[in-house]
């Protein structure tokens, strides 16, 4: 008497997906009834490679090539394709470059204001409100007074740098992440624009962002790029002549 025997194997496989196109890759779960025609289709979508124009590689899980999946008819289960293995798509369409779907320069960026993204009731802010998190916590009185006695002390700081500061003197503005530039105070005090104490200043060339004015307020004249506003703590007054860039009299 004979015994039968049937070999059972899972109905889905977890591989890997590495691209001719892309050095980034990816692992997948796929159903072994899937034809090579139908997953080529799927891995389109996952790799940008037109299906029509695709070959396909099977490598161990030490990246030796195992086989090519050449034929669009037959199902992923016919191939000797095993957990942890990782399926090659290559690029056969000229008209694909490698790395266009990396430069995410050539992506169309969709940026909300601000003022719209507080409107939205189902976002993270309007959580964090409705559940008072982050900034939006219940403090305490100890707290909340803590923090008052803090915003004095730093207003009080920057009230007196400011005062220190004269107008007419010759300074240097040294902003982080930017060039120090040179030029003359022309204003001191508080502005209309923002909170706190502001120092104006005529730079020596086009380096700044208005022409003394903000917001249809003006403080001081300069040309348009001559002026600027920055916080007291990145002025230094001091005997800082204009720089002449090294060009003699007879040179324009």
């Amino acid at each position: 008497m004979m015994t039968e025997f049937s070999v059972v194997t899972a109905p889905v496989v977890n591989v890997r997906i590495s691209s001719s196109l892309s050095s980034f890759g990816s692992e997948k779960r796929f159903d072994k009834s899937l034809t090579i025609g139908a997953l080529k289709m799927k891995l389109e979508l996952i790799t940008g490679c037109p299906a029509a124009h695709m070959d396909l590689q099977v490598f161990t899980k030490e990246d030796k090539l195992v086989t090519t999946m050449d034929n669009n008819d037959a199902l992923l289960g016919s191939y000797p394709v095993d957990d942890g293995m990782r399926i090659h798509v290559i690029n056969k369409d000229p008209t694909v470059r490698v790395g266009d779907f990396e430069d995410v320069s050539k992506v169309e960026k969709y940026e909300m204001k601000d003022d719209e993204y507080e409107k939205k009731q189902d976002s993270v802010l309007a959580w964090k409100k409705r559940n008072k998190l982050g900034r939006f916590a219940e403090k305490s009185e100890e707290e909340k007074a803590r923090e008052e006695e803090e915003r004095q002390r730093k207003e009080a700081e920057e009230e007196a740098a400011a005062k220190a500061i004269t107008v007419g003197s010759r300074c240097e503005v040294t902003a982080s992440k930017a060039p120090t530039k040179r030029g003359q105070v022309m204003y001191v005090g508080l502005t209309d624009f923002k909170p706190g104490w502001w120092v104006g200043v005529r730079y020596d060339e086009p380096l700044g962002k208005n022409d003394g004015s903000v917001a249809g307020k003006r403080y001081f004249e300069c040309p348009p790029k001559y002026g600027g506003f920055v916080k007291p703590a990145f002025v230094t007054v001091g005997d800082f002549p204009e720089e002449d860039f090294g060009m003699d009299d007879d040179e324009m």
